[in-house]
């Protein structure tokens, strides 16, 4: 009980919180989002938003990129910091852009990813990655 009530942590604790961090999100992103989008991408690019005005081929392709080849890159632990950075961009478009007027339950499920791949960006891969075994 003493030990559930402290604040103290230890480096194992906070490098596999960043592994199961980048494993669940990433795999998330990559598998339940990004990889119908490319598997359907004919399909979806007749319907898909263009919130900047560069086709709706292009802007899949941009969110493809983001949600799935970032999305394995997280769950790899390469290049980590710097494939945060489409799938924050990628989630804030969704939530400020695209269903900024549908209220919070279309919101929702993009503020968590947000949340996590800024955690992601701010603290890094952790041990258990390749980043971390280029780095030795």
């Amino acid at each position: 009980m003493k030990k559930l009530l402290s604040a103290r942590f230890s480096n194992g604790a906070v490098h596999l919180t960043q592994l199961v961090l980048r494993l669940v999100f990433g795999g998330l992103i990559a598998y339940r989002h990004g990889w119908p989008k490319l598997m359907n991408f004919s399909q979806y690019s007749t319907q898909f938003a263009d919130p900047f005005g560069i086709g709706k081929s292009a802007s899949l392709g941009l969110t493809v990129f983001a949600e799935l080849f970032c999305g394995i890159l997280l769950v790899l632990g390469l290049v980590t910091r710097l494939a945060t950075i489409p799938l924050i961009i990628c989630m804030s478009v969704i939530i400020f852009m695209i269903h900024r007027t549908d209220g919070w339950g279309k919101q929702e499920m993009p503020v968590l990813f947000l949340a996590a791949f800024v955690v992601i960006l701010i603290t890094g891969s952790g041990k258990y990655s390749i980043d971390s075994a280029i780095g030795k």
